[in-house]
């Protein structure tokens, strides 16, 4: 694969690369090396997978990534994962993301799975972490946060070192550039600004869009579950969500049934080679075919196709998507409830 295809890859459906040049001169002489981290706080959700499917195009454009679970950084969040829950909800998230890769047909072998709390702990990692915490404010660290760490009036300690963590783990993990959403561009910039400081490269930073949540504003978040779809969810819950879900006819800004489309639907139907199909009843159209989300788009834009034709087309296609996956988190009921006790 050339230089200029493995770009166009790595970049692909990103709303924000910063380091373009950076990227497209690490590429002209060898592959990149990518990582991406997930704290295991809340319950992952189907909003994921548009994770999931870039670590995918990472892998076909021959890039070595590294799957980061940020144990610290989840007690550091205000602690929403306890002290006592961290090691099970470290386990549930583990077995959820790789089975979230083997339902989309991501190869396990290719992927290199790390712990933060392997390597966060150890002494020169300790020491650089004071040394960033010396040369910058409060302020900067709570700003670095603010769409990622849970804003309260008087933030604790844990919260402002969070941004400071994020950015040693460019450093430790030895990596060019990391992945994440564009909730993430705060705690970027602040790593891009302050890596140099305490003499580290800064690093290139890719960002995915964030899937807009089922309710009227925001993502959709493990916070809010009128927002989400759980990757547990049966069929009958699936279609009763979507069919409540935030959905104007003819607007595509802030659509989450657009986005999943767009960003897990299609995705997955391209490398099935499947198309999107709506079936509707006869007086009203009968069935619908769609080869690309260009083309969904296009016609509900053009008001040819109705959020309520969406809405069943959409619930069909995320029911069968997450039918094999669901099938697995049935199975590990037990270290669920575990990691989230009621």
């Amino acid at each position: 694969m050339k230089p200029q295809q493995k770009y166009d890859l790595i970049t692909k459906n990103l709303q924000e690369v910063v380091g373009e040049e950076e990227l497209k001169k690490i590429l002209s002489k060898r592959n990149l090396k990518v990582y991406m981290g997930t704290a295991p706080t809340g319950k992952p959700h189907l909003g994921h997978f548009v994770t999931m499917f870039k670590l995918a195009d990472f892998l076909q454009a021959g890039c070595e990534v590294t799957f980061l679970f940020a144990d610290l950084h989840a007690y550091l969040d205000n602690m929403k994962s306890s002290w006592k829950l961290l090691d099970k909800r470290m386990k549930y998230y583990e077995m959820v993301i790789k089975s979230m890769l083997k339902t989309i047909g991501v190869p396990l072998t290719k992927l290199k799975f790390v712990k933060g709390s392997e390597y966060q702990l150890k002494k020169e990692y300790t020491l650089d972490m004071y040394k960033m915490s010396a040369l910058v404010s409060t302020r900067d660290t709570q700003k670095a946060g603010a769409d990622v760490v849970k804003q309260t009036k008087t933030p604790k300690m844990s919260g402002l070192l969070y941004p400071i963590l994020q950015s040693l783990d460019e450093e430790y993990l030895d990596v060019d550039a990391q992945f994440g959403g564009m909730d993430q561009r705060k705690i970027f910039m602040f790593a891009g600004e302050n890596l140099p400081k305490i003499g580290y490269k800064k690093r290139i930073h890719l960002m995915s869009y964030l899937i807009p949540g089922l309710s009227k504003e925001g993502k959709m978040s493990s916070s809010d579950p009128n927002s989400k779809i759980e990757l547990d969810d049966d069929a009958k819950t699936i279609k009763k969500k979507i069919s409540k879900a935030f959905c104007t006819d003819g607007v595509v800004q802030g659509n989450g049934l657009l986005a999943i489309l767009e960003f897990i639907i299609f995705p997955k139907l391209e490398k099935d080679g499947g198309k999107f199909v709506i079936n509707r009843p006869e007086q009203y159209g009968g069935k619908i075919v769609y080869s690309s989300y260009k083309d969904v788009e296009g016609d509900f834009i053009d008001n040819k196709l109705s959020s309520i034709d969406l809405k069943q087309g959409v619930g069909v296609e995320v029911a069968n998507f997450l039918k094999p996956l669901k099938k697995i988190l049935d199975n590990n009921k037990k270290l669920e409830k575990q990691a989230y006790p009621k």
